[in-house]
């Protein structure tokens, strides 16, 4: 790549990945600060923005460091290391948005259970477990994968160590190692996929039974933002590890994963931000204190007596 291609791309991804970070930590912060927001809906949001983060931390700066050399090195070890905790953090993401879409469906179907069904601890279960399924579905790729051998090429043809590529530089068989990933596939991406469509139909349905265009507009707000997301997510990712076979083209593979590491979590803080009245408005009472602060610190200082 010429240089001035490579300086281009750094600059381009260096300020994704800044935009990424700068994006998700503030709505960890509101969320944190504003008691307003510790309701469910902002609790797995919490958790999905902790994770955006940690997912492209896990490829984007090996990458922007590979920008800068010519021989781009990493240990098998260390590649076997970002391929679990990549694996482990995108699955977690598709559990945590599913468990949104619950939330949604009780909030919308249930709306005088809500509080009863959606308690905290009903929440933090919910994540648990989401961790843990994302925990043994990223170990079973990765102990089959230190199962086989890599007798020819060792050169990864993709930005991190992903999974689909490094089975295609194997010379052992692979089939149980395809045949977890469909298995896994249809559990983390298919199952949950088809959950949150049964949802909204289910959520839907229910909206067009409210008589009022009022009480329509505030269901869709409050779906909005999470179908965005939704559509983001599931349309980068499904079939990418489902369909091994399928994908032929790394060039495709590629910008299959760059819109699951880079583009989605970068754009995932721009829809909450933009979609949500909430959040707009936890983000101007966060303003205006640290403004009356500003102010108060400024008048004390002015008003401070200096002795001789």
């Amino acid at each position: 790549m010429p240089l001035e291609q490579q300086g281009m791309f750094f600059a381009l991804f260096l300020g994704m990945y800044l935009t990424i970070v700068l994006g998700n930590l503030p709505i960890i912060l509101l969320i944190r600060l504003d008691s307003f927001l510790h309701i469910p809906m902002y609790f797995f949001l919490s958790h999905l923005a902790f994770t955006d983060v940690f997912l492209s931390s896990v490829t984007i700066p090996k990458m922007l460091m590979d920008m800068h050399t010519e021989y781009k090195p990493i240990p098998y070890a260390g590649c076997i290391s970002q391929m679990y905790f990549f694996i482990f953090l995108a699955d977690l993401d598709s559990f945590l948005i599913t468990s949104m879409a619950y939330d949604r469906y009780v909030a919308i179907c249930h709306p005088l259970c809500y509080t009863t069904i959606m308690r905290e601890k009903l929440c933090a279960l919910l994540v648990a477990i989401s961790g843990i399924l994302s925990c043994v579905s990223s170990l079973s790729h990765t102990l089959l994968l230190t199962q086989l051998s890599f007798c020819a090429a060792n050169t990864v043809p993709h930005f991190f160590c992903d999974l689909g590529a490094m089975l295609k530089l194997s010379c052992s068989d692979i089939f149980l190692n395809e045949l977890i990933m469909f298995t896994v596939g249809v559990v983390v991406i298919t199952l949950p996929f088809i959950y949150i469509l049964v949802s909204y139909g289910y959520i839907g349905a229910t909206i067009l039974k409210v008589p009022s265009t009022k009480g329509i507009c505030k269901a869709l707000s409050t779906c909005g933002s999470h179908l965005s997301v939704v559509s983001l997510y599931y349309g980068a990712i499904f079939g990418q590890y489902l369909f091994p076979t399928w994908s032929n083209f790394i060039d495709k593979d590629i910008i299959v994963a760059l819109m699951y590491t880079v583009v989605t979590p970068m754009l995932n803080p721009v829809i909450y931000s933009l979609r949500n009245g909430d959040m707009k408005e936890a983000l101007g009472k966060l303003f205006s204190r640290a403004m009356l602060i500003s102010q108060s610190h400024h008048l004390f200082s002015k008003s401070e007596t200096h002795f001789g």
